[in-house]
């Protein structure tokens, strides 16, 4: 959610997350920002809002009021917090306020403990009476109210506590204002009376009982109750137990002092205080510089046990010390007498058995054994003791509660809005803050910060040594040197421990605790730059699950399982530390290449079947292993295996540079057809010489069809046709039929598209091939368009669309919305067209897919010149038709693009430019045996003549050649075809204009492209 910070308890406030103030201007918007947070995150109807800010004196138009003081607030926050207007939802039957950080709710979390110190910090919260400047208005009235009687509770609990804890002349001394503004409240009068008589003033005591006595008697004709009554009693007969408790029972908690805030760290504070109310032994795991210590004090910091909280710091012992329970006495204070005969462990549970507190044990994992041992006895034999643990590995006790303490979460994105969301980024830039005070984030340093934050996984400890070296490099400077990293992250603070102050000892640490074998696992699992999975592991590293189980647990390996499969993943920084210390890694290498390229020729056969959508996923997941295999021995081989993976992903480039590596014979005729392929679809202008050289070596057919569905891009339909093969299976052969379907419906051969079509979608349907489903039903679809049946070929096109979403071929996706785009023009529906095409234009930039570019930007330029957008529609299309142009052959989408500018450019108030516009696309279609095409051309040549007999002549051979190639008009072409008849029909007459249409029905289209 925005980070918004509301407050209430005083004069309402809005904060920025940084703190920074937000002016919420007005008296009405101000109540209306008070309204909606007395009832945040429910609904308050527009009517009751309208009530609660004008009640009697509402304006002449209410609802209208009310919207205009939501744009207001909405603004306000916008304006302060980009995306803080979407705090405010218009939800029936009026709006809702999403809040979840008010200070009325952080009071009333804290005001649950009996600590004293989370209780004061509650207490710290408020600023005055709560909604201060809006106290008078009725709707905070019950409110303010519950809320100034919970600070009573909360302010009577406080004293309770501090009591305990001695300090009673203290609380004698701050009671006294507030029982003299409370002077009836009984509960507040008992602590006083309490405090006065532990503090060796009994008789102010007494005199604060009869003063209570006689205000009830005479305001309220009532006497103090029972428990009042039995508290002066006690006090009368000075009952030992009111006594101050001796300083030996005072808790006393050993944690160290809060130096600097605790970031990101919000919902695991909470989780962890409430698991500790509920388990005895909490274990926090995770690798070294995550924060396990910090969390854990702050946890503990928070807890309100009897005898308070024991930090014992374990780092110092040397790795396999045995003597723990000594660590632990030293810190309890405990010293062994003269002449006992018991161990430490004894002497441990003897000095704790009666005794209720947290022992927080740190840095547990190179003294493992015996901390397990000593807690185990713990847990058994002193009830009264609780234990919070951090290590880099479980103690595996019975009754243990893991908490694993992830990295903070890393930027999703570069952008600004993105990095400030991100807890790592936050803590980064508050720790950078304090070594330069000018350090900022801002949209210059935003992208630079958020690499940061995922080079170094979001680690704290790696976070806070890179923000020390800020100051002399600039944050730039620091991510420009995060390849020298164990060098570049290292502190002089002298405070920090030194196994903290690199990030080399952090890591060594961890590395020094495992034995030879496990050192060479956690090494060979380096060379897996995006983790493995378990068989791949196993395979690469040459080791077994047992020993992964161990790196696991010891925080050095994580285990992912968030995936379809689980993955084993390494820190970018273990991965480095272990990559200098793989001593075997030619022959790791090379196994790890031999076993990914054996992974793609699987999926190669995979993807053309049923289980497409699963070889996509896992090869989507392996890509950067895939990558590293390339590189390391894959070559060739690996590449050819990858290439209809690279095409369905869109990743052409990366193919063809792949394609070039050098390999054998057999290679480099199986790469062959590919690399021309690859080559077509990028727009290099290949020779039909190069292209029959490289499909003639093809073994299986498959890359002679790429290559050949290729060239239709660049409009070589003969030479696409004489290179697709005969098929060899059942694949290829519908796959065959997908381009003899695109270029049957170029030439506009009906029967030929529909055999092609239909036959392709019922082999891809049996073999289970969504992406083949795919390509066949667009041009089933493409068929019903041409005949007219728009709705049906619409829906189609939404099957396709959620076939391409399912499977991630985002180039595609485009594709489907450019054909949906350009049905919604046909059909009129120019926002919609609009809005779709745009949609498309986007996925295509984002993808990199030119032929998806093209027809979406064809599309804006429809929808723009329908809706009247001349200006618009001219640059998309005359984009377009110099690109169109330019094409070694004039591209298939260059007629239709040619007519939709000569319709722009006669609106535009040039019909002589218009007409040359109309004859060049005919030429065009002419040459490229586009019927269809033709149609649209001679339509156009109509529209722009200056002479109406030779315009009906035209529309009438138009209609002609309509009818004779079953392609009636859509209803947006329909228009256009009126707009002319209406125009010419008006000059000649009705009767001429009949028979000089007639006359044209008889000559074929290039007949009539003749009568100019």
């Amino acid at each position: 959610m925005t980070a918004v910070q509301f407050g209430v308890l005083g004069p309402l406030a809005v904060t920025t997350d940084a703190g920074e103030p937000v002016v919420v201007p007005g008296t009405k918007v101000r109540a209306l920002l008070a309204d909606l947070l007395t009832n945040r995150n429910q609904v308050v109807s527009a009517d009751r809002l309208i009530d609660d800010l004008w009640g009697d004196d509402a304006p002449a138009n209410p609802a209208g009021a009310l919207q205009v003081r939501v744009s207001q607030l909405r603004r306000a926050l916008n304006d302060a917090e980009p995306g803080a207007r979407d705090l405010i939802e218009s939800r029936p039957p009026g709006y809702l306020l999403r809040a979840d950080a008010v200070d009325a709710d952080r009071f009333t979390d804290l005001s649950r403990s009996t600590d004293v110190e989370r209780l004061t910090e509650a207490l710290a919260l408020w600023r005055g009476n709560a909604y201060a400047d809006v106290a008078d208005a009725e709707f905070v009235r019950a409110e303010a109210a519950r809320l100034a009687e919970q600070r009573l509770v909360v302010q009577e609990r406080l004293a309770q506590a501090r009591l305990a804890r001695g300090e009673h002349d203290l609380v004698a001394a701050d009671l006294s204002e507030l029982v003299a503004r409370h002077p009836l409240r009984e509960g507040l009068r008992a602590v006083q009376l309490r405090a006065l008589y532990a503090a060796g003033r009994q008789s102010e005591a007494l005199d604060s009982y009869a003063d209570l006595r006689e205000r009830l008697a005479e305001e309220l004709g009532l006497d103090p109750g029972p428990e009042l009554v039995a508290l002066h009693r006690s006090i009368l007969e000075q009952d030992a137990r009111l006594s101050a408790p001796p300083k030996a029972a005072l808790i006393r908690n050993s944690l160290p002092a809060q130096l600097d805030e605790l970031v990101g760290r919000a919902e695991a504070l909470a989780e962890l205080r409430a698991l500790l109310t509920r388990q005895r032994l909490v274990t926090l795991v995770g690798p070294g510089g995550v924060g396990k210590t910090r969390l854990a004090t702050e946890t503990a910091r928070a807890q309100s046990f009897p005898d308070g909280v024991q930090l014992v710091e374990l780092a110092p012992l040397p790795a396999g010390d045995a003597r723990v329970a000594e660590q632990v006495l030293g810190a309890l204070g405990g010293f062994e007498a003269a002449g006992t005969s018991l161990s430490p462990a004894d002497r441990v549970v003897t000095a704790l058995r009666h005794r209720r507190l947290l022992l927080v044990l740190d840095n547990c994992e190179h003294v493992v054994e015996p901390v397990a041992e000593l807690v185990a006895r713990m847990l058994r034999d002193v009830p009264g003791v609780s234990v919070l643990a951090t290590s880099r590995e479980p103690l595996g006790l019975t009754g243990e509660q893991l908490w694993e303490v992830p990295p903070l979460p890393v930027p999703d994105g570069g952008d600004l809005d993105a990095v400030r969301r991100s807890a790592a980024a936050r803590l980064f830039v508050a720790r950078a803050a304090a070594q330069q005070r000018g350090f900022r984030l801002d949209g210059q340093s935003a992208a630079a910060v958020a690499q940061l934050c995922r080079r170094l996984d979001g680690l704290p400890l790696a976070l806070e040594l890179a923000a020390t070296r800020v100051r002399a490099l600039g944050v730039r400077g620091v991510v420009d040197r995060l390849d020298d990293r164990f060098r570049l992250l290292s502190t002089a603070q002298r405070d920090v421990p030194p196994r903290q102050r690199t990030l080399t000892a952090v890591i060594a640490w961890s590395w020094d605790l495992l034995d030879e074998t496990d050192r060479v696992v956690l090494a060979r699992l380096a060379v897996f730059p995006d983790g493995c999975t378990p068989e791949a592991a196993e395979h690469v590293c040459r080791t077994d699950l047992d020993a992964l189980s161990r790196l696991v647990d010891r925080s050095l390996v994580v285990l992912d399982d968030s995936g379809a499969a689980p993955r084993y993943r390494l820190l970018e920084s273990v991965a480095a530390f272990g990559l200098e210390r793989l001593t075997d890694a030619d022959e790791v290498r090379a196994r790890h290449a031999a076993y990914y390229t054996e992974l793609a020729e699987r999926a190669d056969a995979g993807l053309r079947g049923a289980d497409q959508p699963r070889w996509l996923a896992q090869l989507d997941a392996e890509t950067a292993n895939l990558r590293a295999a390339l590189v390391h021995g894959g070559g060739l081989r690996l590449a050819v295996a990858l290439s209809w993976y690279w095409f369905l992903r869109g990743r052409l480039t990366e193919a063809r540079r792949a394609l070039s590596t050098p390999g054998d014979p057999t290679q480099e005729s199986r790469a062959a057809a590919w690399r021309v392929g690859f080559a077509l679809l990028r727009g290099d202008a290949v020779p039909p010489s190069e292209v029959r050289a490289a499909v003639a070596g093809d073994p299986d057919g498959r890359g002679a069809w790429f290559a050949a569905n290729a060239a239709t891009d660049h409009s070589d339909l003969a030479l696409a046709a004489e290179l697709l093969p005969t098929s060899t299976d059942r694949w290829t052969e519908a796959a065959v039929l997908t381009t003899r379907a695109k270029i049957a419906h170029v030439l506009g051969d009906q029967a030929a598209l529909e055999h092609a079509a239909t036959r392709s979608a019922a082999l891809f349907a049996d073999l289970g091939d969504q992406w083949g489903r795919l390509q066949a039903t667009e041009w089933v679809a493409a068929l019903a368009e041409m005949r007219g049946a728009h709705e049906r070929a619409a829906a189609l096109h939404r099957d396709g669309l959620r076939w391409a979403e399912e499977l991630g071929l985002w180039p595609q996706v485009g594709t489907e919305l450019a054909w949906l785009a350009w049905l919604a023009v046909q059909t009129r529906d120019y926002p919609q067209a609009r809005e779709l095409a745009e949609r498309a234009y986007q996925l295509a930039l984002e993808h990199d897919a030119p032929n998806a570019l093209v027809f979406a930007e064809l599309s804006l330029g429809l929808a723009a010149r329908r809706d009247g957008k001349l200006d618009l529609a001219t640059t998309h299309l005359g984009n377009l038709a110099e690109r169109g142009r330019a094409e070694a052959q004039p591209a298939l989408y260059l007629p239709p693009v040619l007519v939709e500018l000569g319709h722009a450019v006669e609106q535009g108030g040039d019909p002589d430019a218009a007409l040359a516009l109309h004859v060049e696309a005919f030429e065009v279609a002419e040459a490229m045996a586009a019927p269809r095409d033709a149609i649209y051309a001679l339509e156009g040549m109509a529209s722009a003549l200056h002479d109406p007999e030779t315009a009906a002549r035209l529309l009438g051979a138009a209609a002609a050649a309509r009818l004779a190639t079953q392609a009636p008009p859509a209803p947006a072409e329909r228009d256009e075809i009126e707009r002319v008849t209406d125009r010419v029909r008006a000059v000649l007459g009705g009767e001429r204009f009949e028979a000089l249409v007639a006359e044209g029905t008889k000559l074929s289209p290039g007949a009539a492209r003749a009568q100019l």
